[in-house]
């Protein structure tokens, strides 16, 4: 199970492309977040550009000129279609589509919401870090950021009334050890622990909760590494 753990073990840096990509091009990138979709395969403008990715894994990105295009989602080696996604990227920015909810016909339904990306460096050599609530089985929750095993009574959450489908902007903290919680709205009970985060000089990370397979708890994270 993938842990929030920010070291080289759990977490790879997609820089492929970053640095050489052209102002003409877009880039994204797709992440399978949805608890009780089979693995998928994905296509673009009906062209098959991924194989067989399975729930809390993701793609790097994709380099493509910047234009409309028509994404679908396929359960994988058939042409059965979860969903299709009309999106329009943009000349040199980045974008993170994600596939969540419940595609079983539980409520929240599957969709796709597709983020655009900050990848700038941060203000003086800081970490960016992004939270996003993929998990159709947890209810509304409260994020807080601290030192590591730093007790919750009478802290105030860095983010309140999280709703799923929700996605904060970029938080920018000095680089350092921390411990992110995730709790049920208005309370201090935890449902999701990273423990102690290292963390370094500029780095960027998106963090998606997420249900365990199938569906509700145990709630876990995925680490999307967006730069450095």
């Amino acid at each position: 199970m993938r842990k929030f753990i920010l070291s080289a073990a759990a977490l790879l840096i997609l820089t492929s492309g970053f640095a050489s990509a052209q102002a003409t091009n877009a880039r994204i990138r797709v992440v399978h977040a949805s608890p009780d979709a089979p693995a998928v395969d994905i296509t673009v403008n009906g062209g098959k550009v991924l194989e067989n990715l399975p729930f809390r894994e993701y793609s790097e990105y994709l380099s493509v000129p910047a234009g409309s295009y028509s994404f679908g989602i396929n359960v994988t080696g058939t042409d059965t279609v979860v969903a299709t996604l009309p999106a329009t990227l943009a000349a040199g920015a980045d974008y993170t589509a994600i596939a969540m909810g419940y595609a079983g016909g539980g409520t929240p339904g599957f969709e796709v919401v597709v983020l655009e990306d900050n990848n700038m460096l941060p203000a003086d050599n800081g970490v960016k870090i992004r939270v996003v609530h993929g998990a159709p089985g947890a209810p509304t929750v409260d994020v807080y950021v601290t030192t590591p095993f730093e007790t919750l009574m009478g802290k105030n959450p860095t983010l309140s009334g999280v709703g799923f489908k929700a996605a904060s902007g970029y938080l920018t903290v000095p680089v350092g050890n921390y411990q992110a919680r995730v709790a049920v709205a208005g309370t201090k009970t935890v449902a999701i622990d990273s423990h102690r985060l290292v963390t370094w000089n500029n780095m960027i990370r998106t963090v998606i909760a997420v249900d365990a397979v199938g569906g509700g708890a145990p709630f876990d994270f995925i680490i999307l590494p967006d730069r450095n």
